[in-house]
């Protein structure tokens, strides 16, 4: 069983586009795929209500006591995906403790970029007592395709000394508006953001440990 948390402490990086996105193709691989909603605004558990909880289960674990409260949950699945809370740093705290893998997903903006530094040296000070583990990369999250900022982000992120995925997702309509219904891109076939996602969900099962 491999636990991924997907992690960044500013709002509206991505992470429960991805989170929700990413677990949905982890299901239609046939994996047992459980996501926690560590964050108390709840998106991800909004996103389940809306589909009734038919693609798959949605638990939410928002207190501090994440890591304890996981263990009991935990038997019976090959994933669990951790969607992240902004700007509290204690269960950010938690969530990398209990991580085999951390995603952090970074739009090509430098605030993006300014705003990850609390979170690598988070990682960096587990990945110091505990053999380098967790796994940690940036996913870039709502690029632009072709344009100079997103080629510029990649080159500011190598400054953090982490990987950085080379799939990731880009700005689509089709994130959204899935969303919104409860769905995910998996719903439309042949559309580029599926390609996205199963593009990144192939790399995410190499990196794990």
């Amino acid at each position: 069983m491999s636990v991924i948390a997907i992690l960044n402490q500013k709002g509206g990086s991505g992470k429960t586009t991805i989170a929700t996105n990413l677990a949905h193709a982890l299901v239609l691989a046939e994996s047992r795929v459980l996501l926690i909603d560590s964050d108390p605004q709840g998106s991800a558990r909004d996103w389940n209500e809306a589909n009734q909880g038919a693609l798959l289960p949605v638990v939410g674990l928002d207190r501090e006591t994440l890591a304890v409260d996981l263990k009991a949950i935990r038997d019976g699945y090959d994933f669990i995906l951790i969607d992240g809370a902004p700007q509290i740093t204690k269960l950010a705290v938690e969530a990398v403790k209990i991580a085999d893998l951390v995603l952090i997903p970074v739009q090509p903006s430098p605030y993006d970029i300014w705003a990850a530094a609390d979170l690598v040296e988070i990682i960096k000070v587990r990945q110091e007592i505990t053999e380098g583990k967790p796994v940690a990369a940036f996913v870039i999250s709502r690029a632009i395709k072709n344009t100079k900022l997103s080629a510029e982000v990649v080159e500011a992120l190598e400054g953090y000394q982490l990987p950085i995925m080379k799939h990731g997702t880009t700005q689509r309509v089709i994130y959204p508006t899935s969303a919104s219904t409860g769905q995910t891109v998996f719903n439309e076939p042949n559309n580029p953001a599926r390609q996205e996602i199963e593009a990144l969900a192939e790399e995410l099962i190499e990196l794990l440990p």
